[in-house]
């Protein structure tokens, strides 16, 4: 039989509260081999008989047979018929085995991550906002979306496709989806699609992430907005890019700007990053004529457009501007969209509009990234476009979403006129606010976090010095009622933010 201390040692295993998850068996048969492993259980040692050692720890004998079982299958152990269970010769070999525990070790080196990673790494990755707390900027209502429609297609794709929609999807994407996608954007958004053209992705940001490591080599330039979509400069700084910011005004873009810009060194082709129909996160809409001279400009440069159409389904005001991919005769632009926006987070689906021969390559890479999309609800989504009820669904939350856009301009004004300027969009999910008194920005986003608002900083969207401090509110997710409330809460926390001694001078830290 076991010595007292050794029974201890298995009954505190038991009933140690980080291993409450394993089945009984399992810490029965950890805690032996436990003791195997620090040499306190020799070789040839026997081990007690199982009634014996279940009627000591107070558990059933098929539980310490089971863990017996595997400590022999696992080869800690040998059975003898007749003779009873003993520690294996091969445990003799065990590296380390008998040695004392050691002490703690010294704090280990500081980690070393490439060039590439320790980028990522300092760049803060991107967080989206996971609860719909209120002003989370870009979450879409999910209350509001055809639940019960979307779970009849759901059954209509298994009945149809049974076990074949549990397997591998195209890389490029479903065809059914990519032709739903092409006829949807040529329609809505001036687009020049087809389905050889699209591919399905899993999100905006992997669409970016494929243009940066695609398109550009390290150290080339890719020039952006000013300010502009952080998830876009994250992926472009973290292939080694050289961001260069490009200022944005009423009409969007300064292309006079990107015209005058030098060339690349080594006949490198240039990129240029838009977010013409709704600029992120000003809201402007990038005029016709520097649409045309952008696209002249990707013509004479032979370099690449990226336009992310990000939420250009919500627009309050008349019809929204037709896309730039639609207006380039020259394929030079790469058009992105998303469904997250306009349907749910939980979807992740994206897709690219590519000029023909970039389609093999992109989707060679999408290849090495993730492999394909979920195939039943590329189907099912398929099916919700060519139905209508994407676009029911749309015209539905547009209307819900203008509203919501001027009940939060409405409480702004109400409750803090005297502390910030609501910018109010023509469209979108989100509404800058400036601020018109001197209040830290990072202390008002952190103080507005901990009171559980979800609002984006501006600071950190300026490439350049040159800013304006405020943040980037939210209207799509929360009903009237409950931004009233918020609203009410986000006063109470800034105003005490103005009158601190030292602020002034300090809105932009």
């Amino acid at each position: 039989m076991f010595k007292h201390a050794q029974l201890e040692s298995v009954k505190a295993w038991i009933g140690d509260p980080a291993q409450r998850a394993l089945p009984l068996h399992a810490r029965v048969q950890r805690a032996l081999r436990q003791l195997i492993l620090d040499g306190v259980l020799d070789v040839g040692r026997p081990l007690p008989a199982s009634r014996a050692l279940a009627r000591s720890l107070g558990v059933s004998r098929d539980t310490v047979e089971s863990a017996y079982a595997q400590l022999h299958a696992e080869g800690f152990i040998e059975r003898r018929v007749g003779s009873g269970s003993f520690v294996s010769e091969r445990a003799r070999r065990l590296p380390g085995r008998g040695q004392p525990r050691p002490a703690p070790a010294a704090p280990a080196p500081a980690l070393r991550l490439s060039r590439r990673g320790q980028a990522m790494f300092d760049g803060g990755g991107v967080h989206d906002f996971p609860a719909p707390r209120p002003f989370a900027p870009g979450v879409p209502d999910t209350r509001g979306f055809p639940l019960p429609t979307w779970e009849r297609l759901e059954r209509q794709v298994l009945k149809e496709h049974g076990a074949r929609a549990l397997l591998h999807s195209p890389p490029q994407g479903v065809e059914a989806l990519r032709r739903a996608i092409a006829d949807y954007v040529n329609l809505e958004r001036g687009a020049r699609a087809s389905a050889e053209r699209v591919l399905v992705l899993t999100s905006s940001q992997q669409a970016l992430a494929l243009c940066a490591q695609v398109l550009l080599d390290a150290g080339d330039p890719v020039f952006i907005e000013d300010p502009a979509y952080h998830g876009a400069r994250k992926a472009f700084d973290a292939a080694g890019l050289a961001c260069v910011p490009v200022p944005v005004d009423a009409d969007g873009l300064c292309v006079e700007r990107l015209v005058a810009a030098p060339c690349p060194p080594g006949g490198a082709a240039p990129a240029v990053f838009l977010t013409p129909s709704h600029q992120f996160p000003t809201g402007a809409t990038l005029a016709l004529d520097r649409r045309l001279a952008v696209i002249e400009w990707a013509r004479q440069r032979q370099g690449w457009i990226i336009e992310d159409d990000y939420d250009s389904e919500f627009h309050y005001a008349g019809k929204p501007t037709a896309c730039v991919q639609g207006l380039d005769a020259h394929e030079r632009t790469i058009y992105i969209g998303t469904f997250t926006k306009s349907l749910f987070p939980g979807l992740r689906i994206a897709y690219m509009v590519l000029p023909p021969p970039l389609v093999a390559p992109m989707t060679v890479a999408r290849t090495l990234m993730d492999g394909h999309s979920a195939p039943i609800p590329q189907l099912t989504l398929a099916r919700f476009i060519e139905g209508g009820h994407y676009g029911a669904h749309v015209r539905t939350m547009r209307a819900v979403y203008a509203e919501r856009r001027d009940a939060l301009a409405r409480l702004l004004r109400e409750h803090l006129a005297e502390l910030v300027e609501a910018r109010v969009p023509a469209g979108g999910l989100q509404m800058p606010c400036v601020f018109v008194r001197d209040i830290p920005e990072r202390d008002a986003v952190a103080a507005a976090r901990r009171a559980g608002i979800d609002v984006l900083g501006l600071t950190a969207l300026h490439a350049s010095g040159r800013h304006e401090a405020g943040f980037l509110m939210g209207y799509a997710a929360h009903a009237p009622h409950e931004m009233e409330a918020a609203v009410r809460t986000l006063a109470e926390v800034l105003r005490p933010l103005c009158q601190r001694p030292g602020a002034a001078g300090a809105a932009g830290s």
